[in-house]
């Protein structure tokens, strides 16, 4: 396993990332939450922190509320390490919604979930990540889930 990959062992495992490096985010979009003041997925994740929340910023932003719990579900899986922005997408296509409902799947059969997925989209086994690689982001949703639990929970 890369070192890339190796579960961090520091006491505060979420990850922040610039509001540009969400996936699903066209320039139009990321402009309208800069204008907001949204310029990091924790800051999405704070201010979209419960439905009401969600549904003003929808409003404010001139989208329908699909595309803010979009863009909170994905912000929310991007916190946890291994996962972050290059693997968030694919977890919510494969039916993962939040870090929450990820540290309480069981790791094979969300292997089995992304691979189906693959195959069915890209008609390719082989980019399918390691169940290695499944298992640890479950371990981490769990790690960070702990770690929200000290602090305020957001409301989903």
């Amino acid at each position: 396993m890369s070192p890339h990959h190796q579960i961090s062992t520091t006491k505060n495992l979420s990850r922040d990332w610039q509001i540009e490096k969400l996936p699903g985010l066209n320039a139009e979009e990321q402009l309208q939450l800069q204008v907001c003041g949204i310029k990091t997925t924790k800051q999405l994740l704070q201010a979209a922190q419960n439905p009401q929340a969600r549904l003003i910023l929808a409003n404010q932003l001139h989208v329908h509320i699909h595309h803010v719990n979009k863009w909170v579900a994905l912000s929310d899986l991007a916190r946890i390490p291994s996962i972050g922005t290059e693997y968030c997408g694919l977890l919510l296509h494969a039916g993962i919604a939040s870090a929450v409902q990820l540290a309480a799947t069981p790791t094979y059969r969300l292997h089995k979930q992304i691979l189906r997925l693959q195959v069915a989209t890209m008609q390719r086994r082989d980019l399918c990540p390691a169940i290695e690689l499944v298992q640890q982001w479950v371990q981490q949703a769990k790690l960070v889930q702990g770690d929200l639990s000290n602090r305020k929970n957001i409301d989903w």
